[in-house]
């Protein structure tokens, strides 16, 4: 039965017997034929069937969480470590602004509530992260919202909406931000990342030509070396209504403003496990406390 109840892991994650037979190396004949002799070993559904998508139903939620930890046992047999590790793990993607914005106090909540789950946090760059949920690696990421369509079976909520500003150091003279960005050498967010592209089109839509010294992706850093002095850089304001460090002042973008889309990606709730989607809720609630605090 071991090898059926892999299977079952791996159609949750993907979604469909066809997706989940080539992430294993099947047919989809031969996936729906080990569902099948689960559903008949077991004696009830485990899907609501009905279309392409393959999800599962009350019963067969319940019996992905034991399926999981069966996999986990049947794979620690022999191991030396005799400690019991908690029933389910929940991977979740990050980028470092919501790793150190709203992941703490989310998490904090989830593990009271589930003190038998693991949580895995994977930091990274928001294109690696979407990969990892669409190939299934993680339930979700918290990421940049893409310049492009997500797959059909990936679903988006968006946690903020962050503007754009032009940072400066506080002792530089003047609020044009025109002629600031003309004038000041220029700290480039890297263009390898969505937020980063969303600076260059802005640039080049705005016809600036500019004497760049440096591109990263690290916002922290592009911070601290605006505060020393370095140039001036155009980075999201990640933390509504919090103060910028004191080395540094922001400079409104007036009618030109624009921003970045902060979210959570996932596949389909059904796909979820329960306590990936209740991490994913606390993330939520969490977003939204901090936008009427702010």
């Amino acid at each position: 039965m071991i090898r059926e109840l892999r299977t079952l892991i791996a159609v949750a994650r993907e979604g469909t017997f066809a997706a989940a037979g080539a992430r294993i190396g099947l047919t989809q004949a031969a996936v729906s034929a080990q569902m099948q002799r689960l559903e008949a070993e077991l004696g009830f559904e485990l899907f609501d069937r009905r279309g392409r998508n393959a999800h599962l139903n009350a019963m067969g939620q319940q019996t992905l969480l034991q399926a999981q930890e069966l996999v986990r046992l049947y794979n620690n047999l022999g191991s030396a470590s005799t400690g019991y590790a908690p029933m389910v793990r929940v991977n979740i993607g990050a980028i470092a602004s919501i790793q150190r914005a709203l992941l703490p106090d989310a998490l904090a909540r989830f593990h009271r509530q589930r003190p038998g789950c693991r949580t895995r946090v994977l930091p990274g760059l928001s294109m690696e992260l979407l990969n990892l949920v669409d190939a299934g690696e993680i339930d979700i990421a918290a990421i940049i919202r893409p310049p492009f369509e997500l797959q059909s079976d990936l679903r988006w909520t968006t946690l903020a909406r962050e503007p754009y500003r032009l940072l400066v150091p506080k002792a530089l003279p003047g609020d044009d931000w025109r002629e600031l960005l003309a004038s000041q050498p220029f700290i480039r967010y890297d263009r390898s990342s969505f937020g980063g592209r969303q600076v260059d089109r802005f640039l080049r839509q705005m016809h600036f030509t500019l004497d760049e010294v440096c591109e990263l992706d690290e916002l922290e850093a592009i911070v601290k070396l605006v505060g020393n002095g370095l140039g001036v850089a155009l980075v999201p304001e990640t933390a509504p209504g919090k103060r910028w460090p004191a080395p540094v002042r922001a400079i409104d973008l007036d009618e030109h403003t624009f921003h970045r889309d902060v979210g959570l990606v996932h596949r389909s709730r059904q796909s979820l496990s329960e306590p990936a989607r209740l991490l994913a809720q606390l993330i939520i609630e969490r977003a939204r406390s901090q936008r009427r605090a702010a």
